[in-house]
């Protein structure tokens, strides 16, 4: 035992406040973690050690260690089964606190060897076991703990609750789980009755360990028909509803409750109980039809108490939320219409616009915490909400979701209903066999009147509350009828916005709530509002913008959903005809407030990209107004930087672009900056983005230098601005460029984030570098500088190895930065002047790409794709560069590295490889290197261990291949240019096409065909995450390459080695014939291999 008390002594050290202890215990529990018992250890420790802070410890740490050992997926890695039996046994007795934990361990062990590979064959004999002789089912005298067993059993089928194979189109249910139903759910669920009769028989007082169990199960069972459905519960189904329907029976929406455990339990077992509702109902037709009049029953008494929702604490209100999506869910179906429809004014009048009236909680929030009160009930396109926020699914969203499918519903209702629909909804005689779409939707027959009977509030009635919370309603009813409102006539939609929202916006009274409504109401039908109405909606939005606070009232919500609709009116391509009044406003605006002005940011980089030439007139100005407000907020120290500051760089950015685009030549002659104006405004920017960027990543920080490498992708943008506007030397020392580019290299060499952020404009400015050290060679670009004392005396690093080591891990990191990053490996290898001391940076360089290129390329080798181009590509230029060398770095690791290579090309080079070589770069390319390679091999004598005659059938085809581009290349240019103009009109007349075939619906079969082929060529790799091949395949510059005449390369090798690449052998006649027409001159030669 001296074992499990020095790892608990270690394990104590890992609590302690000293980050030197902690370091040392680490290691040296890692030390001890190759001793074969070390779990065993480990999990004595944490079900017996001293104390809970202990066992916790013990417990995290054999979490770790357990998720590392098998995700290396190492043969050692499996699991014993005393382990497991131990494990087991723990789960089955310990505390919450080291269950919640333990039982991690155990979802990874069954992860890996129960959900994959079909292992542990007594596991559910077992657990079932356990159940059964648990205390709450067996006797309270029993050790094994019934809520631990269940928490147990939820871990295991947690894997379940989505589907194991998405390649498989209609995926069966795996014998797994069919297993735990079989054995554990069916009789679990026959105990879950009693139960169910047992907590309905205690309303005083909810039994806490009761209500746990009821939960648990529900959890279960959610888990395992979520996706599937075993067939041994579905004869089950009818009475485990009945009891889900009993539970949300007992709830209680119609006072305050006390929140003690008990109900809490209840109240999150209702709630899983209606989610369970929609599974069987969405994924589960077949057996849920039956059910259903139950189920809309159920959910029909609980969403009558939405006139309480003021009242309602967070998990009641969810529960009403979950009954609106239920009922949305069935009137979705076949049967939906028929169980519905009889109830639609009901819900109108006593569930849905109840939910949707403002209430006391709604003016608390605006006061006291206005972004959630905007989350909640105004989100936009502004709003970044990250991660699953439950909260923000209120029955205010489900009851407007609800609104709008009913608003959608089309025809009568087949079962008859006193006071329900009025009579001029039924079907008239002649009109059976009419088209759907010539029926009237329940938005006109029912809806819209209704809501039309709330009148806006007026100077007449405004002091009165119920009158503006009941049109508050009504705006959020109005803002979930946009794919109604989508289909009326232009005339529909101009009468209702200028007679039920506009005249908000004109009213003598301040209405702050209403118009913060309004303007999200607009901004959600803003992709349906009619031209005409645009710009009265734009003027009255932009008067929304700048509403100051009243005295006792923040109208922040206005300003920010006044944005909102803006930009979303904008994106729909809305054009002010004057963008001054707007950008004034957005530029007066900016204040203090760091919140306001984020939102502000956000609107101006969505006009900036909306906007044309207009706009860029004003950038300079912009820009120059900016500069202070972003000045202000930039803190060098602080990573990361404030969302205020992230936005503002964003905008920046935004303007860099969009002025970039406008070249002074291209400026129209009637365009109001002409060139000088135009240079004058590059100065200004060029200096202002300077001045920004020296604060940034310049200025001096105490004693230790910290660089924020926050906003590295759009301090890229600004960085190459400036390298773009540098026109001499001196500029170059004004601006301190070579200062920035030397912090902005040593940041992108330390940049990870490949899936967070985007990385074009770091690829953009890496071209741009390169450029401008062709221009003025600059300095400490190739060669390393020493740093000035008192710094050690140790060579900092080159801005171009920096860049290496960002092009070398974008290689082997994200596919679309492949593509990006090896087309940066060409720049950089031949397009600077390297001298003789600067050539052992090249050749580290070669090295550095070709070990990352031939690394990833391993990694997709199994199958072609479309990543193979640029990774065999890259490395070809490494091997023209050091053939010797590449050839060694090939071969470390395994043999036969460079006969890989070498097949691959020939692959390549194959005009039937579907991602193949079209551009002449690319084939220049790959002719070089094949020669290259054809001759290492003959003078090395390595020709058997890599296909020579292939490497030379290839270099052949591809040469001729070649020369036929070249040959027909201003040919195919002007055949091009001729073909797209022809071409503009069949573009309108596919886009038509392409509108008209908009509303087919895709049947849920070819739904899951095409994500199951999506699935299958994920796992393949051969597609790219971002975007097309086409739009991830840049031009491959090939620097001081292009002077090379490849064709005399070609000639000098045949001349060289005839004798042992021809003479003898026999060559396809076809290749004969394109071989004797590019090289006449040889013609003999191939002649005699006929």
């Amino acid at each position: 035992m001296d074992e499990v008390a020095q790892i608990a002594q270690l394990l104590k050290q890992t609590l302690s406040s000293d980050d030197n202890a902690i370091r040392v215990a680490t290691d040296s529990l890692d030390c001890l973690s190759v001793n074969p018992n070390f779990h065993f250890y480990l999990l004595s420790i944490a079900t017996g050690g001293e104390s809970q802070g202990l066992n916790i410890s013990a417990a995290t740490y054999l979490k770790n260690f357990t998720r590392r050992n098998i995700e290396s997926g190492r043969a050692s890695s499996k699991v014993s089964k005393e382990f497991k039996d131990r494990l087991i046994q723990a789960l089955l007795q310990v505390e919450s606190p080291i269950l919640k934990i333990l039982v991690e361990v155990f979802r990874v062990i069954t992860v890996a060897e129960f959900v994959k590979e079909n292992l542990w064959p007594d596991l559910v004999p077992n657990l079932r076991s356990a159940i059964q002789n648990s205390n709450l089912v067996n006797s309270f005298n029993s050790k094994w703990n019934t809520i631990n067993a269940l928490i147990i059993l939820h871990a295991l089928l947690r894997p379940f609750q989505y589907f194991l194979n998405p390649k498989v189109a209609k995926e069966p249910v795996p014998p797994q789980l069919e297993l735990i139903a079989a054995e554990i759910l069916v009789p679990l669920l026959e105990l879950f009755h009693q139960f169910v009769k047992k907590a309905l028989a205690t309303q005083d007082k909810a039994d806490i360990e009761t209500e746990k169990v009821l939960l648990n199960v529900c959890k279960c069972v959610h888990f395992a028909i979520r996706s599937y459905m075993p067939s041994t519960l579905v004869p089950l189904l009818p009475s485990f509803t009945r009891d889900l329907i009993s539970i949300l029976g007992s709830l209680r929406f119609d006072c305050v409750v006390a929140l003690e455990d008990g109900y809490l339990s209840r109240q999150k077992t209702g709630k899983r109980s209606l989610l369970i509702f929609s599974s069987l109902i969405t994924r589960h037709r077949k057996h849920s039809d039956k059910l259903m009049p139950e189920i809309i029953n159920c959910a029909l008494n609980i969403v009558k108490f939405s006139k309480n929702i003021s009242k309602l604490h967070f998990m009641s209100e969810r529960i009403l939320s979950l009954g609106f999506d239920v009922i949305s869910h069935v009137l979705e179906t076949g049967p939906g219409w028929r169980l519905v429809s009889p109830h639609f004014m009901s819900l109108l009048d006593s569930a849905i616009f109840p939910a949707l009236v403002m209430n006391e909680k709604d003016a608390s929030e605006w006061e006291e915490d206005v972004d959630e009160y905007l989350r909640k009930n105004h989100p936009s396109e502004i709003d970044e909400i990250s991660g699953w926020r439950e909260d923000l699914f209120t029955a205010r969203k489900s009851a407007t979701n609800l609104l709008g499918v009913i608003s959608m519903s089309k025809g009568p209702p087949l079962a008859a209903s006193s006071h329900s629909l009025s009579a001029s909804t039924k079907r008239k005689k002649g009109e059976k066999n009419k088209s759907s779409n010539h029926l009237r939707t329940m938005g006109e027959l029912l809806v819209l009147p209704f809501l039309s009977k709330f009148p806006i509030p007026s100077n007449s009635n405004w002091s009165q509350d119920s009158i503006l919370n009941d049109y508050f309603g009504v705006l959020m009813a109005y803002g979930g009828l946009q794919d109604f409102l989508r289909e009326q006539e232009p005339h529909y939609m101009i009468g209702l916005v200028q007679t039920r929202i506009l005249p908000l916006y004109t009213s003598d009274v301040s209405l702050p709530y209403l118009v913060a409504s309004a303007n999200w109401v607009l901004g959600e039908l803003g992709s349906c509002l009619p031209e005409e109405m645009s710009a009265d909606v734009y003027s009255q939005l932009l008067k929304a913008l700048v509403m100051p606070d009243k005295q006792d009232l923040s109208c922040y919500p206005v300003r920010v959903s006044a944005a909102g609709a803006i930009i979303t009116l904008i994106d729909n391509d809305y054009m002010p005809p004057d963008w001054l009044p707007l950008l004034q406003v957005v530029i007066g605006n900016m204040g203090s407030d760091d919140s306001e002005n984020s939102i502000l940011y956000q609107l101006l980089g969505s006009v900036i990209e909306a906007g044309d030439e207009k706009i860029a007139i004003h950038i300079a100005f912009l820009v120059s107004s900016l500069v202070g407000v972003v000045s202000k907020c930039i803190i060098p120290n602080l990573e990361p930087w404030p969302q205020v500051v992230v936005r503002a760089f964003a905008t920046l950015a935004v303007m860099a672009r969009t002025w970039e685009s406008f070249e002074p030549e291209e400026l129209k002659p009637d365009s109001n900056m002409s060139p000088e104006k135009w240079a004058s405004g590059q100065a200004a920017i060029c200096g202002a983005f300077a001045k920004l960027l020296q604060q940034a990543w310049l200025a001096p920080v105490c004693t230790v230098r910290s660089t924020p490498s926050s906003c590295i992708e759009d301090l890229s943008t600004l960085l190459r601005f400036i390298m773009l506007s540098i026109t001499g030397d001196h500029m170059m020392q004004e601006l301190k460029v070579m200062e920035l580019l030397s912090v902005w290299a040593d940041l992108v060499a330390e940049w990870h984030a490949w899936e967070e952020s985007e990385d074009l404009s770091i690829f953009d400015c890496i071209k741009e570098v390169i450029n401008l050290d062709r221009k003025y060679g600059l300095k400490n670009f190739l060669a390393k500088q020493m740093p000035p004392p008192p710094a050690p005396p140790v060579p900092e690093r080159s801005v171009i190895e920096s860049i290496s080591a960002f092009i070398s891990e974008a290689i082997l990191q994200y596919p679309s930065a492949t593509w990006r990053a090896c087309s940066c490996v060409h720049l950089l290898l031949h397009c600077p002047t390297y001298t003789l001391e600067t050539e052992d940076i090249k050749q580290s360089l070669a090295v550095i790409f070709s070990q990352a290129a031939f690394t990833r390329f391993r990694e997709v080798q199994s199958k072609p794709c479309s990543l193979w181009k640029p990774l065999l590509l890259a490395i070809s230029s490494c091997y023209l560069c050091y053939p010797d060398t590449v050839e060694g770095i090939l071969e470390t690791g395994e043999e036969g590295g460079v006969a890989i290579w070498a097949s691959a090309l020939c692959h390549v080079s194959n005009s039937s490889f579907e991602a193949g070589l079209t551009a002449e770069s690319d084939m220049k390319l790959i002719v070089m290197t094949l020669a290259k390679l054809i001759e290492q091999l003959l003078r090395q004598g390595k020709s058997s261990a890599v296909s020579l005659q292939d490497c030379f059938i290839s270099l052949l085809d591809l040469s001729a291949r070649l020369k036929e581009v070249q040959e027909r290349k201003g040919e195919e240019e002007e055949a091009e240019e001729s073909e797209n103009d022809e071409g503009s009109d069949s573009d309108f007349e596919d886009d038509d096409e392409d509108s008209e075939a908009e509303e087919y619906e895709e049947t849920e079969e070819e739904f899951l065909n095409r994500y199951a082929k999506a699935a299958e060529a994920l796992e393949n790799s051969s597609i790219i995450e971002e975007g097309d091949v086409e739009d991830q395949e840049p031009e491959t510059e090939l620097g001081r390459l292009i002077d090379i005449d490849e064709q005399k390369v070609v000639l000098s090798l045949i001349d060289k080695y005839h004798h042992v690449l021809i003479n003898g052998q026999v060559l396809p006649s076809h290749l004969v014939v394109k071989s004797v027409n590019a090289f006449p001159q040889h013609g003999s030669y191939f002649q005699q291999s006929r």
